[in-house]
C-alpha cells in the first residue's frame, strides 16, 4: 500500500469521478484507475461502485475513507515535524505590508529569511491596514505589517514595532509654526493633508476628532509619508503624521506634537497561525531586524 494510492482513492471519493480526480492529482485517468485497482486487490475488496455515471463508495470504501484521510494527514504532519527539527522550512509565505511603508528592517528580515530558507516562496502584498488585517484573519495573508489605532486587532497575535503620538508638520511662516503648543482644535482650523481611511494613523486622527466633535477639512490624501510631507512643504495643507514619519523632514517643516491627542498610532506585525514554522521563522528574523533599528518607542 502506497501513500499515492491513498491520495488517488481520496481524490476519486471526493470528486465522484475518475476524470476529475485525475486532473486534481495531475496524472492520467488510466494511471488513477490502475492504482485504485491495485489498492483494491491488496485490500481484497472493491472500494467504488462503477456501475453508474457517478462513482460512489462501496461499504468497504466508506469504511476505508476516513482512515485514508488520517494516513495522509499523518504523513503531512510527519514531514512538518522533521522540517521543524532540521530547519528545512518549505512552502509559501504571503507577507502583507501597509501601503507607503519604508521600514527597511522588514526588508532585512525578508532577506535573512530567504537566505536561511530558500525553499520557501515569498509573496509581498501592499494594501491598506484594514484589508491586510482581514487577510490575516481569513488566512490569505500569513503575516502583515500594519498601522493600528491604540491597540492591535482583536483575535490576532501582534508584535508592536512603533507606538507614537501624532504630530502636525508645517512649512516656515505657517501660523502653527509660531505656536509652542498645538491642539487638535488649532489644527482643524486649517486644510489638512493626511493618510487615507483604512490606515492606522488616519484611524487615530478620525477617532480623536470625533471624540471632540471636530470636523476637519482634509483637502489631500496620500499613502506615503514622504508625499504628505512634500505636499505640506508646498503650502497645500498641514501634514498629520507620526513623529518618526516627520523626522526626516525637519529641515523644511516645523513639527509640533498634537498636545491633546495622547492616543498613539501603532505599527505592528500581526499574525494568526503561530503553528506555521515559516511564520515563526520570519518572526524570529523580524525581531532581530527591528531590535535597536527604530526610534525610541513612546
Amino acid at each position: 500500500m502506497e501513500l499515492r494510492q491513498l491520495e488517488y482513492f481520496v481524490a476519486v471519493a471526493e470528486e465522484q469521478n475518475f476524470t476529475r480526480a485525475a486532473e486534481r492529482v495531475h496524472i492520467s485517468q488510466s494511471g488513477v484507475s490502475a492504482q485504485i485497482r491495485r489498492l483494491e486487490r491488496e485490500l481484497g475488496a472493491e472500494l467504488f461502485d462503477r456501475s453508474a455515471r457517478t462513482v460512489t463508495l462501496t461499504v468497504a470504501g466508506k469504511a476505508a475513507l476516513e482512515h485514508a484521510r488520517a494516513a495522509l494527514a499523518a504523513a503531512v504532519a510527519l514531514g512538518r515535524a522533521v522540517d521543524e527539527v532540521t530547519g528545512l522550512v518549505r512552502g509559501r509565505l504571503t507577507v502583507g505590508m501597509v501601503i507607503g511603508c519604508t521600514l527597511t528592517p522588514l526588508f532585512d528580515a525578508l532577506a535573512a529569511f530567504h537566505e536561511a530558507h530558500p525553499g520557501v516562496e515569498i509573496s509581498l502584498l501592499e494594501d491598506s491596514s484594514d484589508r491586510l488585517t482581514e487577510g490575516v484573519r481569513t488566512g490569505a495573508v500569513d503575516l502583515a505589517l500594519i498601522g493600528a489605532a491604540t491597540t492591535t486587532p482583536e483575535g490576532l497575535d501582534a508584535l508592536t514595532i512603533i507606538s507614537e503620538r501624532l504630530v502636525a508638520a508645517v512649512p516656515p511662516g505657517h501660523p502653527l509654526a509660531e505656536r509652542p503648543r498645538v491642539t487638535l482644535r488649532d489644527l482643524v482650523a486649517h486644510p489638512i493633508v493626511c493618510m487615507p481611511p483604512g490606515t492606522g494613523l488616519r484611524a487615530v486622527f478620525d477617532q480623536a476628532c470625533a471624540a471632540r466633535s471636530l470636523h476637519p477639512t482634509i483637502t489631500l490624501q496620500a499613502s506615503a509619508a514622504d508625499a504628505i510631507a512634500d505636499l505640506a512643504a508646498r503650502g497645500l495643507g498641514v501634514a498629520v503624521l507620526s513623529d518618526s514619519m516627520a523626522a526626516g523632514h525637519r529641515d523644511r517643516l516645523t513639527v509640533r506634537t498634537l498636545d491633546d491627542v495622547e492616543t498613539p498610532a501603532l505599527l505592528a506585525l500581526v499574525w494568526k497561525n503561530a503553528h506555521n514554522p515559516s511564520v515563526r521563522e520570519l518572526l524570529a528574523h523580524s525581531r532581530r531586524a527591528f531590535a535597536g533599528s527604530l526610534p525610541a518607542r513612546r
